[in-house]
């Protein structure tokens, strides 16, 4: 059951704990590449400022960004700024979600957010939640997949799972972390699911395109192609 109370607790944790990390950068550092191709450290710390803002204005029934264009373009015009700035503008934006998240809502009705992409209320917590955590990750500063919180790990491999149950690109799978919990994901075909097993660290990485799958165990066939998040 989703406690987006719970959540919006463990996002404000996510946040303090990434500003904490950065805070130890200088402004040479936040040139410097990120783990995302074609991103610096800026870029990321832009993009998790303005995704705050973007499911602020979700959360109070505004389209979540005025256009992808526009979206590309803030971040390009935040990326360059010192670390001081990012750091402020990552902790007021972070600041404005949580008291949009503390306001009185109906949070089982259904929200857009990008592409056309649909969620309860209830659940836009926990998508914060998730961009802050792997995110953190992606600057490339120390904190790892194995780093996260066991609880959102094995959410998140449920979440991206789910994403991508049905999907015609991606072949019936079953996913294992060795603690006994199967979960299945991708579309219908005969002859069984691909199996595939790992640590949660290494099922999460490969379902969120950080990491290639070569640490997994796969039976019954390759390890499927997944389409980008």
């Amino acid at each position: 059951m989703i406690d987006h109370a719970d959540d919006l607790a463990s996002v404000q944790t996510a946040t303090e704990r990434l500003l904490t990390a950065a805070a130890a950068l200088d402004n040479a550092a936040v040139t410097q590449s990120s783990r995302l191709p074609g991103w610096t450290r800026g870029h990321v710390l832009a993009h998790l400022a303005r995704n705050a803002d973007a499911l602020v204005n979700v959360l109070e029934g505004r389209p979540m960004y005025v256009s992808g264009e526009a979206r590309d373009a803030d971040i390009e015009r935040d990326a360059p700024r010192t670390l001081e700035a990012h750091l402020a503008d990552l902790r007021e934006s972070g600041e404005r979600f949580r008291a949009a998240g503390a306001a009185p809502a109906d949070w089982s009705r259904t929200l857009e957010l990008r592409n056309g992409v649909t969620d309860r209320a209830a659940r836009v917590p926990f998508r914060r939640w998730a961009e802050v955590e792997l995110h953190h990750v992606d600057l490339g500063i120390g904190y790892e997949l194995e780093d996260l919180p066991a609880d959102f790990t094995e959410r998140e491999i449920d979440f991206l799972a789910e994403r991508f149950a049905g999907h015609p690109g991606v072949p019936s799978t079953a996913l294992a972390t060795g603690n006994g919990g199967i979960r299945t994901t991708g579309g219908e075909e005969s002859g069984g699911p691909v199996a595939v097993e790992g640590t949660a660290a290494d099922l999460l990485g490969w379902l969120s395109g950080r990491r290639d799958g070569a640490a997994l165990t796969v039976k019954g066939g390759a390890l499927p192609s997944l389409p980008p998040l």
